[in-house]
């Protein structure tokens, strides 16, 4: 039988404040264990929590960035569940009438097409604490420790349709919403400090079907890796467990990186089990539009809507485009190079996407730190579209530029890079090169024209790289009594 694979993905996100969500804790990363906290994230009696009103400014503008409609009254509500990393029993959460809803992202997929995901709702929620399962003192024994720095931090939970249909989808619809989310500067979106976690929810049903199948949750996956190979698992396992005669049980799973399987943790939680009901010391908010206008227009151009500009403007190429577009920076340096120098935007984009993001990858810098500034580099391109420097000697002023900091017209100086374009003097270089390789002349003579590129490296290498490339072609053609092209 063929099967369908149905998945939608929970994807939990920190936002960038720095305190949380009803206090004004730090959220920092990396602060020893239970240094971050007070009554209101400890949960203890008498304490009341306040709204972050930057926070919320936030959410609303991840919900915009996202196509959802902001609701005009949002309310908090309780969800309770009991466990060790949850201080007060329940978590401050939204369930019935959360901040945003009915959004959608287009999605471009690793075969080159593109998918639409609907969002069905973003809201706010505190985060939990975390649990540590450490070796004991007494040998051969374990013991947990809770660490409730992250308790109240503040969480934006973005909940898709079951539209995806696949763990390649999965997978780059969590790589497009993590640049989108970046992009508009809500999250850090650092998997590897929590700040983003996914849960996806899988089935399979027979193709052609309209019914869901039975869902499980997948939890404890720190990559999208984790997640595409997590899924592929996954759908394997439920697809022999029918086929063998089976049932899928609606369970909540752990992914075990080591072992490459899905592990039962606890059956799958309904609504109710969490009792949710009007939290009663956070009033409700009322939205007021001035503020979802004043968020709307401060949102920036997203990544989907830019590849395409790129794409349409500049005349890039469709893997130029998503390359420049994956990180806001990158894409701002590109066009701050193209503004500069706007006759070749593609050879600005081969420069951005070798030698620029080379050196930033290998220097591990942000490219807003980068030594060279975008208007230099502009300046590198527009000599050598003169033919001041070759291609090849502009690259090696290049690596001076970035050493020194230097800018372009030093450092061709500085090496001597300057093109050689004096007729009588590249004429005296041919001339000894011919001289010197008359075995390969006489074989260009003959009909082997071919051979004549190796002349031409051979002149280039007698100029150091700086004689103009096109004047030595036609001063070899000459030599050897070759038509011109």
């Amino acid at each position: 039988m063929d099967w369908e694979t149905v998945i939608g993905i929970e994807v939990h996100c920190q936002l960038k404040v720095p305190s949380k969500l009803f206090c004004e804790c730090a959220t920092s990363f990396g602060a020893d264990a239970n240094t971050n906290v007070c009554p209101v994230c400890l949960g203890l009696p008498g304490s009341l929590p306040v709204l972050s009103e930057r926070a919320l400014r936030l959410a609303i503008r991840a919900g915009l960035s996202l196509g959802c409609e902001i609701a005009a009254r949002t309310k908090w509500d309780r969800k309770n569940y009991f466990y060790p990393d949850l201080p007060k029993g329940y978590q401050i959460s939204q369930y019935d009438m959360p901040l945003s809803f009915g959004g959608a992202i287009e999605v471009p997929l690793e075969d080159g097409g593109a998918k639409t995901v609907r969002i069905t709702r973003l809201h706010l929620e505190e985060d939990t604490g975390k649990l540590f399962h450490v070796e004991a003192e007494d040998a051969g024994s374990r013991e947990s420790l809770v660490d409730l720095n992250r308790a109240g931090t503040p969480l934006i939970e973005i909940v898709t349709e079951p539209d995806i249909r696949s763990p390649g989808e999965a997978w780059s619809y969590l790589t497009e919403l993590r640049r989108i989310l970046r992009y508009i500067d809500v999250s850090d979106c650092n998997m590897e400090e929590g700040s983003l976690r996914a849960e996806p929810n899988v089935s399979i049903r027979p193709k052609g079907s309209k019914e869901f199948g039975t869902k499980t949750e997948i939890k404890n996956l720190n990559s999208f890796k984790s997640v595409r190979d997590a899924l592929v698992h996954e759908v394997d396992r439920q697809r022999k467990t029918i086929e063998g005669g089976g049932n899928v049980r609606q369970e909540t799973l752990l992914w075990d990186v080591a072992r490459g399987v899905t592990a039962p943790m606890r059956s799958k939680e309904a609504a109710h089990d969490y009792r949710y009901f009007p939290e009663p010391d956070v009033p409700p908010v009322t939205v007021p539009r001035v503020l979802v206008d004043e968020t709307r227009r401060s949102v920036p151009e997203l990544p989907g809507p830019r590849r395409a500009r790129f794409e349409k403007d500049y005349g890039l190429p469709a893997y130029d485009a998503d390359v420049l577009c994956s990180d806001r920076a990158t894409a701002d340096w590109f066009e701050a190079v193209v503004k500069a120098h706007p006759s070749d935007p593609k050879a600005a984009s081969n420069w951005v996407m070798g030698e620029v993001l080379r050196e930033v990858k290998e220097r591990k810098i942000e490219i807003s730190s980068f030594p060279v500034s975008p208007a230099s580099l502009a300046r590198l391109l527009a000599l050598a579209e003169a033919g001041t420097v070759s291609v090849s000697a502009a690259k090696e002023a290049w690596k001076e530029m970035v050493a020194s900091g230097a800018d372009a017209e030093t450092a061709i100086e500085r090496k001597g890079l300057a093109q050689v374009s004096d007729e009588a003097a590249i004429d005296g270089l041919v001339a000894k090169v011919v001289a010197s390789n008359e075995k390969i002349a006489a074989e260009i003579r003959g009909g082997k024209v071919a051979a004549l590129k190796s002349l031409v490296g051979l002149v280039m290498r007698e100029s150091k790289g700086r004689a103009n490339p096109q004047m030595v072609n036609a001063a070899l053609r000459r030599s050897l009594g070759l038509p011109p092209e």
